[in-house]
């Protein structure tokens, strides 16, 4: 059977799926950090958000209305929009057209929970080199820079700083700098934009908090798969998949509605964009949205590791039920085919 019925409707799919996706990106960046060290899990996360800025970024102030701003106070316009977008915590001030501050308010979103405590200051450096430093690159104004004053990852009260438009050009290694003895003026929340609820209404929010969350594993997975190697990152990923599905398989099954296993793979590969079917104990999957585009570069070993983010969701209800994916769209056929099965156990070698 088709599944027709309204996301919403079926339980909260784009909250399961934006949820588990959320989830899955913090868990990828502590196990880096455990398995491959701190140097090569830094310079992933320098990849994955360059790669996300020179995606999102300046379709994005198109779309938020930003792009006549001042590129200071734009920069810090976006960030504050864009985020709030995907349920994240930030505000900012403009001191004037050519300074601008941002702050992300804890708890932070990326390293959520007591994961702030396993995270290295290594790690948000990086994720500022690759994108609040190169925001000026990507709009041409060489003098445009990033001051960061504070990270919540080295116990300060929040990640602040402020875009610059400096008089001179800055070298690449000027464009983000650290300043500690400075710090973000008061900010009246109050007193912030916000965004029209005629041209944002509920399901539009609700659509991009969901490709907030799918946009980082997008692009993470590619480039964990670019650093590591496809098969070691295949390991990563459905390693990591499998023990933050397991640890929120109660949350996804109850904004889903259900604990069937069947409705559960449905729910959330419809909730991601698919097109999706249910017959009985198999799943068909006629496209695959997270990944729409980079086909050219794609292996494999992306949808095994990432399978196991599914697995870990299921096997809290059963441990011996197992997925097959018979069928493979990243393999040349028309779909991938889920077929749900349960392990047997031997009665002789």
């Amino acid at each position: 059977m088709a599944l027709s019925k309204p996301m919403d409707a079926r339980g909260g799919g784009y909250g399961a799926i934006g949820e588990l996706l959320h989830r899955y990106l913090t868990g990828l960046i502590l196990a880096m950090v455990v398995e491959v060290g701190t140097e090569r899990s830094a310079k992933i996360v320098k990849s994955l958000f360059r790669r996300q800025q020179e995606e999102r970024f300046l379709p994005g102030l198109q779309k938020l209305g930003l792009a006549e701003e001042p590129d200071a106070v734009a920069c810090a316009k976006y960030h504050y929009l864009s985020n709030h977008l995907g349920g994240v915590s930030v505000v900012y001030v403009a001191e004037s057209d050519s300074k601008a501050w941002v702050k992300y308010v804890p708890p932070r979103w990326i390293f959520d929970g007591a994961a702030i405590a396993g995270i290295p200051t290594e790690i948000s450096r990086a994720m500022l080199w690759g994108w609040h430093a190169n925001n000026g690159v990507l709009l041409g104004n060489p003098c445009l820079g990033f001051v960061c004053t504070g990270q919540t990852v080295d116990a300060m009260p929040g990640l602040e700083g402020y875009y610059i438009q400096e008089q001179e050009p800055l070298p690449p290694e000027k464009r983000l700098r650290f300043r500690f003895g400075e710090s973000c003026p008061p900010i009246v929340v109050e007193n912030l934009p916000t965004l029209d609820s005629d041209d944002w209404p509920a399901e539009r929010r609700a659509k991009a908090a969901r490709n907030y969350s799918m946009d980082y594993i997008r692009n993470l997975v590619p480039v964990i798969s670019e650093e590591l190697g496809p098969i070691v990152a295949q390991g990563l990923l459905r390693r990591t998949g499998r023990k933050i599905g397991m640890q929120y398989s109660s949350v996804v099954r109850e904004k889903l509605g259900t604990d069937n296993p069947g409705e559960i793979l449905a729910g959330l590969l419809e909730a991601q964009g698919d097109v999706v079917t249910l017959d009985g104990n198999e799943v068909t999957q006629e496209t695959w949205r997270l990944m729409r585009g980079l086909e050219a570069e794609s292996t494999p070993e992306w949808m095994d590791g990432i399978s196991g983010l599914w697995e870990g969701v299921l096997e809290v209800l059963d441990p011996d039920i197992r997925l097959e994916l018979p069928e493979r769209l990243d393999s040349g056929d028309d779909r991938f085919l889920w077929r749900l099965s349960r392990l047997g156990r031997p009665t002789s070698y």
